[in-house]
């Protein structure tokens, strides 16, 4: 299929958020950036409290996009094999057989992903930065596109493992859902109400092939070298802020651009602003920083180092629209 326009694209994302928020309420900012994360080729990490309907978000989002969609209940006692697949011999064949497991499919959500093993944890690290996974020294390529949305409670460390640096480092961004309103809850139990099941389905608005094209156009979005620059210039400025350890690599500086390309598409523009650098900045970088044991144990929270940042490095006074000044 031919790659959408940026216009085209952002026309469907936008239907795609109508149809996924006529079920989630009360989550436009958490979806529009999940939807985004999405359209730049990446993973999403939510990180809230149970019941706030993480679960309905990605299920919602795949099936407004078409993709084929398994849920994985992380658990002290997963095994690497419960998630990549295994060999398992077929005695009318006499041989060995792959039978791949839930990561084949098109987008994955593993819920309370920090309940399981680090081992089991990593088996997830090749499939999210190559597509693909490995077993007994073959590889499998895995169905495209291949999303993982994963959550994990942060206010429950009993029986849990922290998710290492290096994997947090593979979510494009980590989001938090936050309580809805008091207008959005009642919205909540109105339509379980209304539609007499447990249940909510959302339609389809595209499939796997038209969400490809709309990746593709993506990234046709005209970035200009002086936003370039101020990416660097953000994700630099964690690396020599005092309460910061381990600062964003290039990687992090890389997804700004990349989820603030896509929320440009998503807002209907063919180039990025400055102003959605900002606007994505901490779901970005806050969970990129490791913090020194000083800032730590003072309970400084990595998204208001990066909020400070953002406030602190001038942004470029005027970026150009396909070589015009904008």
């Amino acid at each position: 299929m031919e790659p959408y326009t940026p216009e085209h694209a952002g026309e469907i994302a936008r239907r795609i958020l109508d149809a996924v928020g006529t079920v989630v309420i009360g989550q436009a900012e958490p979806l529009r950036l999940a939807l985004a994360a999405i359209l730049a080729g990446g993973h999403v990490l939510f990180e809230d409290v149970p019941g706030l309907g993480k679960t309905l978000a990605a299920r919602s989002l795949a099936q407004a996009s078409g993709l084929g969609f398994r849920r994985l209940q992380c658990t002290p006692d997963l095994l690497p094999s419960d998630i990549t697949g295994s060999y398992v011999y077929a005695p009318d064949a006499g041989t060995f057989e792959f039978r791949p497991g839930p990561v084949f499919t098109g987008l994955l959500l593993a819920d309370e992903l920090n309940r399981t093993a680090p081992k089991t944890q990593s088996a997830l690290l090749e499939a999210m930065a190559e597509g693909q996974v490995t077993v007994e020294g073959n590889s499998f390529p895995l169905p495209r596109p291949f999303h993982l949305i994963a959550t994990a409670n942060p206010i429950e460390y009993e029986g849990t493992y922290a998710l290492p640096e290096a994997q947090l480092d593979r979510f494009l961004v980590r989001l938090s859902v936050g309580y809805p309103d008091h207008a959005g809850e009642a919205q909540i139990l109105q339509n379980r109400v209304t539609r007499r099941t447990e249940v909510a389905t959302v339609a389809q608005v595209v499939d796997a092939d038209e969400l490809r094209a709309m990746q593709a156009g993506v990234e046709a979005v005209h970035v200009d070298p002086d936003v370039i620059r101020y990416c660097v210039d953000l994700a630099a400025a964690t690396r020599s802020d005092l309460s910061v350890e381990v600062g964003a690599s290039p990687r992090g500086s890389q997804a700004l651009m990349l989820v603030a390309r896509a929320v440009a598409v998503i807002d209907g523009r063919d180039y990025i602003t400055p102003d959605d650098v900002k606007r994505v900045a901490v779901p970005v970088l806050a969970h990129r920083l490791t913090l020194t044991p000083a800032a730590w144990a003072n309970g400084t929270d990595p998204a208001r180092v990066v909020e400070a940042v953002v406030a602190a490095v001038p942004g470029p006074p005027a970026v150009a629209r396909a070589g015009r000044a904008s």
